[in-house]
């Protein structure tokens, strides 16, 4: 009796997105040409890929909505599977088929495999350096430098002036100080003669050659 049997392993773990589903079986019949092929779901429903052979030619396909390819070596099939992602998660069975010549004979559905893609998130945080802040004065130094020269300047400004107004005053007081005492005098002999008590008496002798 034409028979094919297959075995899986029950569980497949992904974790760098990459898998390998070995479908090992076997067949006593005398066919010449096969397709095995990968399937999705408990209904088997999406065909993933599949690989098809005889004495001569090798043949595979795979879905457009995965990277798959199979590999056909003495009594088992192997089908890569590569850039997986976490929902392509589920149960996977092998389908083996024996299509020529006649009868066609194809396995009886195994247990399948479930495969479980695990996608682990890297953070990268990013190292922000803590800068240290000097601290800055309330007031700018453009202000400051220009409140200090317009003070500079008004000091220089009232010096100056204080000094022209003691230049000024000085030179008064030393006009103040020589002058001729006009005070009319009275001679000494004349002294109780009318003349204000005030006046000083006259000195006749200065005028004497």
């Amino acid at each position: 009796e034409n028979k094919i049997l297959v075995a899986q392993r029950p569980l497949l773990i992904v974790a760098n997105k990459t898998a390998t589903l070995v479908c090992n079986y076997t067949y006593n019949g005398t066919g010449k040409e096969f397709r095995a092929s990968l399937h999705k779901g408990t209904d088997s429903a999406v065909e993933v890929c599949f690989i098809s052979w005889n004495m001569t030619k090798i043949s595979s396909n795979s879905n457009k909505e995965f990277n798959c390819q199979g590999i056909h070596d003495k009594d088992k099939v192997i089908f890569n599977l590569w850039n997986m992602s976490a929902s392509q998660t589920d149960i996977y069975f092998c389908k083996i088929e024996a299509m020529y010549p006649p009868p066609y004979v194809y396995n009886e559905k195994s247990n399948g495999t479930v495969i479980h893609v695990k996608v682990f998130f890297v953070l990268f945080l990013k190292e922000t350096p803590i800068q240290t802040q000097e601290p800055q004065s309330a007031i700018p130094l453009w202000i400051m430098v220009t409140v200090t020269g317009v003070l500079a300047f008004y000091s220089m400004l009232i010096t100056a002036v204080f000094i022209n107004y003691w230049q000024k005053s000085k030179k008064n007081m030393y006009h103040q100080s020589d002058y001729m005492n006009m005070t009319p005098r009275h001679p000494p002999y004349q002294k109780n003669k009318g003349y204000p008590s005030y006046a000083p008496t006259r000195d006749y002798t200065a005028y004497r050659s």
